[in-house]
């Protein structure tokens, strides 16, 4: 199927074409699209405790960061001109930036990482620079030019507080206005520029170093191994220097380490639980006053569940992993979980006779999911 916001093009053209590949601009992607947020109610995301924000001000080579969360005098003493907002994880607040996100679903889930959202007054900018991940940038409000490059020249501007590219030599360029789309692979050089006020959403994909997987894995393993013996040393010779770590020490602890056996099942179960562990900062909000058991279900069964916005949920075969816990579930559940894990939602008609309601409760009193909120026509509590 052709896609729209891709200029025509169906998801395996672009992911075969362009995904971390080349990059592709699409004027008028999203005709409709006017933006999410006001600047104002961006600036209020700012100031809350849970939201990563960061106040980024330019003046010619000139850079300075400050991070959140911010305060309304923060805001009173910005000049008019050049500087920018930018706040992460706006799909955690927004379920407009959850689905906003969800157009892009035919790059995995496992690939995505959040959404953000950027404001800044004429001249504001983060500089030109390189990410190691992919993006979709969308246009809200006012107008961005956008300055690319595949440069191999990664030199950066000393004692910038982030990192902005000493020499950026610009190739192609374009203006954004609203519902624009431009998709950058990993690596390439850009640089956005306000030209007026504007607003610029964000929908970035993980990718994470090797070394911090390596490192993130073997801290996995420590519960998942089982090494049995102990080390012995029956041929033990005398040394001329007592002090030293003799060669067979080292071979046989080599052995032992040999036996230290991984295979793709371990390596599923890592990836489950390593990228749905909730990031620093991110806060579930369990209900108030719960409902017992027996209410949840009937609630559950009038009005069906939701993922909270910062929940996160993957699976592979029959494991189910929310939130960096995993579940192993009954073949037979398997198709509802998979749903529930695709869409974000199960609706009512889904949940009669539900094996999963002692599950689903034990999450909706974590705050990992909520009940679907009744309709304005209903007279009960709207309590979740």
């Amino acid at each position: 199927m052709k896609l729209s916001f891709l200029g025509g093009l169906t998801a395996q053209q672009f992911l075969k074409d362009y995904w971390q590949k080349k990059p592709l601009f699409v004027r008028g992607a999203f005709p409709e699209f006017t933006g999410l947020l006001s600047p104002n109610e961006l600036a209020g995301l700012a100031c809350m405790e849970g939201a990563e924000s960061r106040l980024v001000q330019n003046k010619g080579n000139k850079w300075t960061l400050r991070r959140g969360p911010f305060g309304d005098k923060d805001f009173q003493k910005l000049p008019k001109k050049s500087w920018t907002l930018l706040v992460q994880g706006v799909n955690q607040f927004l379920p407009e930036g959850t689905a906003l996100m969800d157009v892009f679903d035919f790059i995995p889930r496992a690939r995505l990482d959040d959404l953000m959202a950027s404001y800044a007054p004429q001249g504001g900018s983060v500089g030109p620079h390189f990410d190691p991940y992919d993006v979709f940038l969308i246009q809200g409000i006012g107008h961005r030019r956008w300055q690319i490059s595949t440069q191999e020249d990664q030199r950066l501007l000393p004692d910038a507080p982030h990192r902005v590219l000493l020499d950026f030599k610009p190739e192609q360029e374009w203006i954004t206005e609203m519902g624009d789309l431009l998709y950058l692979p990993p690596q390439c050089g850009h640089y956005g520029l306000a030209l007026d006020e504007c607003m610029t959403y964000s929908v970035g994909f993980q990718a994470p170093y090797a070394q911090e997987l390596a490192s993130q894995f073997l801290m996995f393993l420590q519960d998942e191994i089982r090494v049995d013996g102990i080390y012995q040393d029956p041929d033990l010779k005398a040394q001329a220097h007592p002090s030293e770590i003799s060669k067979d020490m080292i071979a046989k602890v080599s052995d032992i380490l040999g036996g230290i056996k991984w295979d793709a099942q371990t390596v599923s179960r890592f990836l489950g639980t390593y990228l749905t562990e909730p990031k620093v900062g991110v806060v579930f909000n369990p209900p108030k006053r719960p409902l017992t058991l027996e209410k949840f279900g009937q609630r559950a069964q009038e009005t069906g569940l939701n993922l909270a916005l910062t929940s996160t949920m993957l699976f592979h075969e029959n494991c189910f992993y929310l939130n960096g816990e995993k579940l192993a579930v009954a073949k037979e559940d398997k198709a509802t979980l998979r749903d529930f894990a695709d869409t974000r939602h199960l609706p009512a008609e889904n949940l009669a006779g539900e094996s999963l309601e002692n599950q689903f409760y034990q999450w909706y009193r974590a705050g990992y999911i909520v009940l679907e909120k009744r309709s304005r026509h209903d007279t009960g509590s709207s309590q979740n």
